[in-house]
């Protein structure tokens, strides 16, 4: 419709010349999809970290969820195993009972027995009676004999005493059994099972009985209590079990999308890789070949020390990463750190004001392994994890993507885009312009130049 309305421009004749195409500025193009590129990348990094964060708090809260469920798992465990607790334990109630019920049937015997030794004692006490009274008239009777019953009378009153003395034994016996009896019969009330017709209306038991009765009842309670607890138990372990499985499917899931940032982020990259490596300047450009320029001075100074002998050749390529005691996160040492320590700083400290943008320059060996970093990167670690992170950052392994990739590229150059970790779970989007370093003809690491968008 719109191509109506347009007025319609004559067809070129043979005596009409065709007007010339308008000239096109292949660099401002070229300099035009570099910066979309270059937004391109710093969004797919940005999404890239998003992903990796929330990958590692999945991770944690699967890690979480496998505690917890092996934690519900002990629980139950503790659980069953009050159950059979409680269960012995009423058991063991149940026993007691028993042996008591016995006890008290013992103690109704033994009862009997007192009553019958008592009834003997009273016997006893009756006959010591009679037995004084007899001797008592014998010695009347041999005093009335005189002389010839006196012999008989010294008898009589020993009789009568032995009597005494018998029936005084008898007394304390029976005053002894009556006290006995007094004390079996309470012990008897205590241990007695108050049940069956000869029970009062309203009568309690015992307190032996009654005890048995608030352990069997607080057991009760206890194993009703644990069921319970089993039962909440159990309904929380299979809802946490299928929260773990939500959250392992959510896990394949970030995994499948951290592939697609990552492929994201490559074709990127390699966008901006290609459009830096075309003949028309970009924004990149400086950096790149400052990196180059750089990574060419600290080769030359290593393969300087190197021909003054001082260090050798294995000691430079050294891979014995020797872990510093108590340092986190964690530091290490090798043979070269003392050497790069003189002789890179200058070199790159110098970057640092090549532009505002820049944030560091680093050489780092073919592992990732910075031996000496920035200085505003080298302060001694404190104990505080989030400043170590950010301000000790010498002497450390970063085998991360970016630093891997930088560290062990032979490429002319690298470019890459991702967010730098500054500890506290601060971060910070990057660019970084990355060139070989090379000694002696053998690949030692890369020059890694960090700036800013």
């Amino acid at each position: 419709m719109l191509s109506l309305l347009r007025p319609r421009r004559p067809a070129p004749t043979a005596d009409a010349p065709l007007a010339a195409a308008p000239a096109v500025d292949g660099g401002a193009i070229v300099r035009s999809l570099a910066g979309k590129v270059s937004t391109i990348g710093r969004d797919a990094a940005e999404a890239r970290g998003v992903i990796e964060d929330t990958q590692r708090v999945v991770v944690s809260q699967v890690e979480a969820m496998h505690a917890l469920t092996d934690q519900l798992a002990q629980v139950q465990t503790a659980q069953d195993a009050i159950g059979q607790a409680t269960g012995a334990s009423l058991e063991a109630v149940a026993r007691a009972r028993a042996v008591v019920a016995e006890v008290a049937s013992e103690v109704a015997g033994i009862v009997h027995v007192l009553h019958e030794v008592s009834a003997a004692a009273g016997d006893i006490t009756q006959i010591a009676l009679q037995t004084r009274l007899v001797a008592f008239n014998a010695s009347v009777e041999a005093k009335r004999a005189g002389e010839a019953g006196r012999g008989f009378g010294v008898v009589a009153d020993a009789v009568k005493d032995l009597a005494g003395r018998v029936e005084v034994s008898s007394k304390t016996i029976m005053g002894t059994l009556a006290q006995l009896d007094q004390r079996i019969e309470a012990f008897s009330r205590e241990i007695r099972i108050d049940t069956g017709p000869a029970v009062k209306p309203g009568a309690s038991q015992g307190s032996i009985h009654r005890a048995f009765a608030d352990v069997e009842t607080d057991v009760q309670r206890i194993n009703v209590a644990a069921q319970g607890s089993r039962d909440i138990c159990l309904r929380v372990s299979e809802r946490t079990e299928g929260l773990g499985q939500d959250m392992q499917a959510a896990m394949i899931g970030l995994d499948t999308a951290m592939s697609c940032s990552d492929r994201f982020l490559r074709v990127s990259e390699q966008l901006i890789d290609e459009l830096a490596a075309s003949d028309v300047a970009t924004e990149d450009t400086p950096y790149i070949e400052a990196v180059q320029r750089v990574a060419a001075q600290v080769g030359a100074a290593l393969e300087q020390a190197l021909a003054r002998g001082d260090l050798s050749a294995a000691d430079l390529f050294d891979e014995n990463y020797r872990p510093i005691p108590n340092t986190r996160p964690a530091q290490h040492l090798t043979r070269f750190a003392q050497l790069t320590d003189r002789l890179l700083p200058p070199i790159q400290e110098a970057m640092l004001s090549f532009s505002p943008k820049v944030t560091f320059c680093i050489a780092a060996d073919r592992n990732g392994y910075i031996a000496t970093h920035n200085r505003k990167y080298c302060q001694p670690q404190r104990g505080d994890l989030a400043w170590d992170t950010a301000n000790s950052r010498y002497r450390r392994i970063f085998d991360d993507r970016t630093g891997l990739a930088s560290a062990r590229n032979q490429r002319p150059f690298l470019l890459q885009t991702y967010r730098r970790d500054m500890g506290g779970g601060k971060h910070v989007l990057m660019k970084e312009a990355a060139a070989p370093i090379t000694v002696a003809g053998r690949h030692w690491g890369g020059m890694r130049l960090a700036y800013q968008f």
